[in-house]
C-alpha cells in the first residue's frame, strides 16, 4: 500500500486519518516527557499542539523506501516539531544572555591556558565569584529556558542554529555532504564528551541517550535535582564554548 499522500493533503484520506489517530498517543507521551524538562511557563497544550503538527507532517511525508518505520519517523518528527516550538519561545533576558556569554568566555580562557575542561572552582576564579554564586547562575540559566545541545550547534554556512538533532540521526533526505557533516559532528561531540568529568559524562548519557528526566538522573546519581540542573547547564556551556570554536 502506498503510504504517502501525494495529492491534496486536506482531502479525505482514510489511511491518513486512521494513522494519525493510531499514533496520536505518541504526541502526548513525548510532550509529557518534555513537560518534565521545561520551565513551568511553557503550557502542556502548546507542546501537544506542536507535536500534533509534527505527527501530521510525518504521516504526510513518510516514505517506506527511505525511513526505518513510521513509528520511528513519527517520533523523530514530533520531537523535532516540539523542539522548534520551544526554540521559538526565546525567553532569555539580556542579563541571562550576558551570564551565558560570561561563563562561555571563562571556559574558553581556561581551556586555552590548560588545554583541558575547566573545573567549577577554576571557572569561579575566572569569573571572580563564589561557588555558591556560580551554581545559582547555572540554576537560573537552566530555569530560564530549554537548554539543549541543539541550541549550541551552528552550521558551517551561517550563524543560524542548525537543525541537526543531537538525539537523532534520522533525516528525511541526506546528501553525501550532509552525511559527512553529521559524522564529523558526531566525532567532535565524542571528543568533547571525553574531556568532561565522569559525573558530567553520566549526566549527558542519561539525559540525551536514555532520556531520563533531571529528577530521575538525580535518583540514579544520588544527587538533588537542583544539582543535576547545575551540572547539565555547566556541561552545555562547556560544549557551547568548544562547538563555537569548531564551527566559527
Amino acid at each position: 500500500m502506498q503510504t504517502k499522500n501525494r495529492g491534496n493533503k486536506t482531502e479525505s484520506n482514510p489511511w491518513r486519518e486512521k494513522t494519525i489517530v493510531e499514533y496520536a498517543y505518541l504526541v502526548k507521551h513525548i510532550a509529557s516527557r518534555f513537560a518534565m524538562r521545561v520551565p513551568s511557563s511553557v503550557f502542556f497544550g502548546e507542546l501537544v499542539s506542536a507535536g500534533s503538527l509534527g505527527l501530521i507532517d510525518a504521516v504526510d511525508k513518510f516514505d517506506p523506501s527511505k525511513h526505518v518505520s513510521l513509528k520511528t519517523y513519527a517520533q523523530y518528527r514530533i520531537k523535532g516539531a516540539i523542539l522548534d516550538e520551544l526554540r521559538s519561545m526565546d525567553t532569555y533576558s539580556r542579563s541571562m544572555r550576558k551570564k551565558i556569554q560570561d561563563i562561555t568566555r571563562a571556559v574558553k580562557a581556561i581551556e586555552e591556558r590548560k588545554g583541558a575542561s575547566p573545573t567549577d572552582e577554576e571557572i569561579c576564579r575566572e569569573l571572580n565569584v563564589s561557588l555558591e554564586t556560580y551554581h545559582d547562575m547555572l540554576t537560573n540559566i537552566h530555569g530560564a529556558s530549554v537548554l539543549s545541545l541543539d541550541e549550541f550547534i551552528k552550521t558551517k554556512q551561517n550563524d543560524t542554529w542548525s537543525k541537526t538533532r543531537f538525539q537523532s540521526g534520522i533525516k528525511e533526505e541526506e546528501t553525501p555532504a550532509d552525511s559527512f557533516d553529521r559524522e564529523e559532528l558526531k566525532q567532535i561531540m565524542a571528543e568533547i564528551i571525553k574531556t568532561l568529568g565522569r559525573k558530567e559524562q553520566m549526566v549527558v548519557s542519561l539525559y540525551y541517550y536514555d532520556e531520563l528526566t533531571l529528577k530521575e538522573i538525580g535518583e540514579v546519581l544520588s544527587l538533588t535535582e537542583s544539582r543535576i540542573c547545575q551540572i547539565h547547564s555547566a556541561v552545555l556551556l562547556k560544549m557551547k564554548a568548544r562547538l563555537e570554536d569548531e564551527f566559527k
